[in-house]
């Protein structure tokens, strides 16, 4: 095992190594992204076939339990203080964008695009809630193929670096405050990064306002991963039931949820707290280069450009819907 967990601690410090690269920083793609990317050209490097028999053991603890670890530490970054603060109309708004994202783009992707199940719930859910962080946490739950989880997370780095440059030039044409319009970043943009990095080029209310909004929709991964846990389940043709039908649960989003209270209720110092949550951002690089790794560009590539369209789509309802959403529950 120990070869394929080197192999995906290498492609996360090439990831953070790339990160800190100050033109590749100013790009707003997390180290996730690049350690995503570095682990597919590793993965279709001539001759990783005979790498493959002894990374492999490796490189499945990381898909599964660094993958689930790393959510779990993933709650450590809210709390239930920060929601509350802004009212129960945020948690409306937040609901309210991610049904109609994941209702329309699963009906447009599945009968108007016609593609598969598997990837047009991932750029369902990548675009819907938190990018990549959300499609690793769907496809936990679901166990897609890597290469549906690449593409997804192809499309929220393309559509959330594409809001990052159209939302500041949109800004001056909204009439709205700048706390107004950091509800508006903070409830239609992809990635939590990518939500800093818009709210701070619009202004300092505006990147205050969005990051705790779009920790509320970051909040309702749970009960989204729960939902659609058991929706899969029944939706599967090839699905093995048990016996009693028993309900299955993916305990990691609990765990999630756990960290969230146990983040509200308990102070830790300031060191600890900074270290579980940078275990959990590396957990989650590791499982995102191994993602990688693990998905073949012949695959990718038989997938087509029906997902880029798909999340294009997805794109232009949440910039146009979500303004329309923002006005008519009144924060204006």
């Amino acid at each position: 095992m120990w070869q394929g967990l080197m192999l995906c601690g290498f492609l996360t410090v090439a990831g953070y190594g790339l990160k800190s690269i100050p033109v590749l920083h100013e790009t707003g793609f997390s180290p996730l992204v690049f350690a995503l990317l570095l682990g597919l050209i590793a993965g279709n490097l001539p001759g990783f076939e005979r790498m493959a028999p002894a990374v492999r053991p490796g490189v499945c603890f990381a898909t599964r339990w660094l993958l689930r670890g790393g959510i779990v530490l993933f709650g450590l970054s809210l709390t239930v203080q920060q929601i509350a603060a802004l009212g129960p109309s945020i948690l409306l708004l937040d609901v309210l964008v991610i049904g109609t994202v994941v209702l329309v783009g699963y009906q447009l992707g599945t009968r108007v695009f016609g593609i598969d199940r598997e990837t047009t719930l991932l750029t369902c859910a990548g675009s819907a809630i938190c990018g990549a962080a959300a499609v690793l946490a769907t496809e936990a739950a679901i166990r897609t193929r890597p290469a549906a989880t690449s593409m997804a997370v192809a499309t929220v780095v393309l559509f959330g670096s594409l809001a990052m440059l159209v939302y500041p030039l949109l800004y001056p044409h909204t009439g709205m405050s700048e706390d107004q319009f950091g509800v508006y970043i903070g409830a239609t943009i992809h990635e939590v990064a990518q939500v800093v990095a818009t709210g701070d080029a619009v202004g300092p209310n505006a990147l205050a306002t969005a990051v705790i909004v779009k920790l509320v929709r970051v909040m309702l991964l749970v009960p989204f991963l729960l939902l659609i846990g058991q929706w899969w389940i029944r939706r599967r043709t090839d699905a093995v039931r048990t016996e009693r039908g028993s309900l299955t649960i993916p305990w990691f989003a609990l765990g999630f949820l756990a960290m969230v209270g146990f983040n509200s209720a308990v102070r830790l110092p300031a060191s600890l707290h900074g270290g579980l949550v940078l275990t959990g951002q590396v957990a989650l690089t590791m499982a995102m280069s191994a993602l990688g790794y693990e998905t073949r560009l012949e695959k990718l590539a038989a997938l087509g450009i029906k997902p880029f369209a798909l999340a294009l789509c997805l794109f232009v309802l949440l910039t146009t819907g979500g303004l329309v959403a923002v006005r008519l529950l009144s924060f204006l």
